[in-house]
């Protein structure tokens, strides 16, 4: 056990109670539907407020027609609407809430045929089910104390530049790394933001560097899809863990049996885990103020079993 009271990774691989080891089923108790999300208790949100000293904000938001082109989705387009003389209003049509910055919810991977905390593909897949449904984190939010690992900017400090265009595995090693160079400690209960400069680097690029930087089978730097990694996470303890490229770990993806890191940290774990958030005008202010935690606050959609929702997500320093 560790000093807050939770199995540790190696605990919950030696786990012998006829849950899967390696997973966290029943340890938030036997009918959660939150996952991590339970370690942001009214003492973390507190910490989090207790970051705030210049009142600075940065969404952590990124254009929700971006990625564009996308590989597996039809971009959501905005279409207009007028009543002369009275009002606007306006829809997005495609609207997949997993699409450009994005929670992927506990509903999301399923996993040896159970989704998180042993939850069957049937309960998820009935109509009328909004089991582990993203609505539990929408009603609650995710709000507490926000940590930013620039990984980004620490190799290129170091004369180590990632290239956006290649497989670049963040380690747990590497985290630590970071974490020891930016002076930033990680508490039980932060959200872990982790930059790659991915979307940055995308964003800059035209509309035929776009169609070429993100297909199927197309490079991408992230967290090495590896048990460590999963264990690394689950020892500090975070509630929830993002970072600025497609699918959190690199790409491209490799779904098999542990080469996936979605299969360990979703419904093993029930970590929250988000993808393609906006990070960079964050580094830049974390840089130049040497402060690299904050306030962090998100609020998802409230989406009765929905499976992931936009972030809404603020970083308030």
């Amino acid at each position: 056990m560790t000093t807050d009271g939770l199995p540790s990774y190696a605990d919950l691989a030696a786990r012998t109670d006829g849950k899967p080891p390696g997973t966290a089923w029943g340890v938030f108790g036997p009918d959660d539907e939150v996952g991590t999300i339970n370690l942001l208790t009214a003492d973390r949100v507190l910490a989090g407020v207790r970051e705030v000293r210049t009142g600075e904000v940065h969404s952590l938001n990124w254009d929700v027609t971006q990625p564009s082109p996308h590989p597996y989705r039809p971009v959501a387009e905005r279409t207009h609407i007028a009543a002369a003389g009275l009002a606007r209003d306006d829809y997005l049509s495609p609207m997949y809430l997993q699409y450009s910055s994005q929670w992927d919810g506990l509903r999301h991977i399923e996993f040896g045929g159970s989704f998180y905390n042993g939850v069957s593909p049937s309960q998820v897949d009935d109509p009328a089910s909004i089991t582990l449904g993203i609505q539990h984190w929408a009603q609650r939010g995710i709000v507490g104390r926000g940590v930013l690992l620039d990984v980004a900017g620490h190799q290129a400090r170091a004369g180590h530049p990632i290239d956006p265009t290649s497989s670049f595995q963040i380690t747990g090693a590497l985290l630590d790394q970071v974490a020891a160079d930016q002076g930033v400690t990680i508490e039980s209960g932060d959200v872990l933001l982790v930059r790659t400069g991915w979307v940055g680097w995308y964003q800059d690029l035209d509309l035929a560097g776009r169609t070429a930087a993100l297909t199927a089978t197309s490079a991408q730097p992230g967290l090495a899809p590896v048990e460590e990694t999963a264990g690394w996470l689950w020892d500090r303890h975070v509630s929830a863990v993002a970072a600025d490229n497609m699918a959190l770990e690199i790409a491209p993806l490799n779904m098999a049996d542990g080469k996936f890191l979605h299969l360990r940290l979703i419904p093993g774990l029930g970590l929250a885990i988000g993808e393609f958030f906006w990070l960079d005008d964050l580094a830049v202010t974390c840089n130049r103020d040497n402060r690299w935690s904050f306030l962090f606050t998100s609020a998802p959609l409230n989406v009765p079993g929905g499976v992931g929702s936009p972030p809404n997500a603020l970083a308030i320093l």
